[in-house]
């Protein structure tokens, strides 16, 4: 078994760059698997970056649409919350009144930017104006006539939501909190690759945990998935475990206090183990990322067509195999862990092309026994350990 010692080798140094959320977090942000990236005002020339601390409330079901929304909130007298004769407060109705966080994209389209903008956090008002983000919005929408809803995602207090045009060259994206406020949004040219798109494995995998995971980044954009735009990585899922719409309970600073941490890991399918790193520690307090090791504990598979699997951020001592191991599809080689450039425990999973180990630089789409083609807020849903 490697040493920490021992990093992955070149071609893999960049298997997970540490920037998986950097396009709607900063600041107070946690639970979102990497670090959240520097905002750049300078960026909301090529497409709107918008971002405002996040904090750790619940969410609350959305009750509004669009059309609900038009009417006017009556001050409060003498500093005081009106109270009508159904008991809401002048605060409540004004959250009732709020554009609900599958509308958001309609209002954009017809450019209710005041609206928007309106309810958008006091970080995010801090990053914009509302001339900047009105001019960006026309701009952006300018011959535009829908947007089509591609996830629709609720973790830890949040409401993730990503659109498509149907040609799927634009993108929105959104977040809300649990009073609807706007946290987070980004308008983007989308990058496709179509031709690598249909490039799926030959091999079938499975999914190399039992239980149901959620995708946190997978899919073929690259507001599904955050790996989309680098090619070493491009067709990798981030997985984590998920319940009653957290991915923790407890100390959000602990390891032990997320549901992935700790669960085993399964071979995704048969094959030869032909690279093990191990030994490096987990990050705790969660949030804090180590960059220089950034695939962290891993295993990397060469199965019998030559396509490989690469798994990364395993728990630190949990690796129960080692190089020139024969794997049984479903065989335990290990536990998810929180190691390397990872900010929660999580299970980076991808797969390559045949080719000389040392050579390895490209991802391909993976090809599931279940038929699936999960996207970002879809649960995945794996099978037992082999005996």
């Amino acid at each position: 078994m490697i040493k920490a010692k021992r990093l992955v080798p070149e071609k893999y140094r960049m298997i997970d760059t540490g920037e998986t959320n950097k396009f709607l977090y900063f600041g107070k942000s946690r639970n979102m698997l990497a670090y959240a990236g520097k905002f750049a005002v300078p960026l909301l020339a090529a497409g709107l970056l918008l971002a405002g601390c996040t904090g750790e409330n619940g969410p609350a079901k959305e009750e509004n649409t669009v059309s609900e929304q038009q009417q006017t909130t009556e001050p409060a007298v003498n500093g005081t919350q009106e109270v009508d004769g159904a008991g809401n407060t002048e605060e409540s109705k004004e959250t009732l009144r709020r554009i609900g966080g599958k509308d958001v994209a309609d209002s954009l389209l017809v450019g209710e930017y005041e609206r928007m903008y309106a309810q958008f956090s006091d970080d995010l008002k801090k990053a914009v104006t509302l001339d900047q983000f009105r001019s960006m919005g026309k701009s952006f929408t300018a011959n535009m006539t829908s947007f089509e809803l591609t996830s629709d995602m609720r973790l830890n207090g949040y409401e993730h939501f990503v659109w498509a045009n149907p040609e799927g060259t634009k993108g929105l994206s959104a977040t809300l909190d649990d009073k609807s406020m706007i946290a987070g949004i980004q308008i983007l040219e989308l990058p496709a690759f179509p031709a690598t798109d249909a490039a799926y494995s030959k091999t079938k995998f499975q999914p190399p945990f039992e239980g149901d995971w959620l995708v946190f980044w997978g899919g073929h954009n690259t507001f599904l998935n955050y790996h989309y735009e680098h090619e070493q990585v491009r067709y990798a899922y981030d997985l984590i475990v998920e319940r009653d719409g957290f991915s923790y309970q407890g100390d959000p600073t602990k390891n032990e206090s997320y549901f992935a941490f700790g669960q085993n890991v399964l071979a995704p399918a048969d094959g030869v183990v032909v690279a093990v790193v191990d030994g490096i520690p987990d990050n705790e307090p969660v949030g804090q990322m180590n960059e220089a090791q950034p695939a962290g504990n891993m295993i990397i598979i060469r199965h019998e067509n030559g396509e490989f699997s690469m798994i990364a951020h395993f728990k630190n001592g949990s690796i129960v195999v080692q190089e020139g191991d024969r794997l049984r599809a479903g065989q335990v080689i290990g536990q998810c862990g929180n190691s390397g450039n990872s900010s929660e425990a999580h299970i980076h999973f991808q797969v390559s092309p045949p080719s000389e180990v040392e050579d390895i630089a490209t991802t391909i789409p993976v090809s599931f026994q279940s038929g699936a083609k999960p996207v970002r807020g879809n649960t995945l849903t794996g099978v037992k350990p082999s005996p």
